[in-house]
């Protein structure tokens, strides 16, 4: 009978340290992509950034069509012209993100780091605090009845009505905001790892091998999904901080 043995959930999130293990400082897999995906953010734009040509080429050319990406796709679309200070923010955001993303995909590595908790909870509350941080900058104190008090609702509705928008804009949101990302990244490493095991231990188990080529198949296609998703959730959680800062400061109400 074939049998099958699936890694737990700690074997495929948990790596051991490489120096330090067990102490606060600990290095291991997920740190070393942390500081592979600030080094390709930070090279990228200086490569990008190192000579001014008039017409643009390599490097300079990618990063060019990266600010415009951001520019255009997500600033302009949530806050407009107002918004294209946060530029530099939503760029460093989105690229950190994806760069620790795509290493789900990189041999040997095979691991997104967004699937551990803590590097998208770290976002959403600096996220958090410079959304509501622009709140208050634009509204001053008054930003707890913008972001509390709804237009048009009864009097008598406003302490219940209050009440929903509290948990949700400053309990629930970055709360959703960090499950977004975490969870949708760590079921995809977890499909990954579950057609890889399985194609692995059909190639030893004499003639179930014939079947290899299904799960092998499930493997291929869910790596090329992956780096959809990798791009797709750091453009969301990008979108979204966008979203929230243009809610926090705006005068609409």
């Amino acid at each position: 009978m074939l049998a099958l043995e699936f890694p737990p959930l700690s074997h495929i999130v948990n790596w051991p340290g490489f120096v330090g293990e067990g102490e606060i400082w600990e290095i291991n897999k997920v740190v070393v992509i942390y500081g592979f995906a600030v080094l390709f953010t930070l090279l990228l734009f200086w490569l990008g950034g190192r000579k001014k040509e008039l017409v643009p080429t390599g490097a300079q050319n990618l990063a060019e069509i990266a600010v415009e990406f951001i520019e255009d796709g997500i600033v302009m679309d949530t806050m407009g012209k107002e918004g294209l200070k946060y530029t530099p923010y939503l760029m460093s955001l989105f690229f950190f993100i994806f760069f620790t993303n795509i290493f789900e995909v990189i041999p040997f590595f095979q691991m997104p780091a967004s699937a551990r908790i803590a590097l998208p909870l770290l976002l959403a509350l600096l996220s958090y605090v410079i959304y509501h941080g622009a709140g208050f900058k634009s509204h001053g104190l008054g930003y707890f009845k913008h972001a509390l008090v709804p237009p048009g609702v009864p009097v008598f509705l406003l302490p219940l009505v209050m009440l929903i928008e509290f948990v949700s804009k400053f309990l629930v949101q970055p709360f959703s905001h960090t499950v977004r990302l975490f969870a949708n990244l760590l079921a995809g490493h977890i499909l990954l790892v579950t057609f890889a095991v399985l194609t692995s231990g059909l190639v030893v188990a004499k003639w179930y091998a014939i079947f290899a080529p299904l799960p092998l198949i499930g493997v291929i296609f869910f790596t090329a999904f992956e780096v959809f998703v990798s791009f797709l959730q750091a453009y969301v959680f990008t979108l979204l901080t966008g979203v929230y800062i243009n809610a926090a400061q705006s005068h609409e109400h």
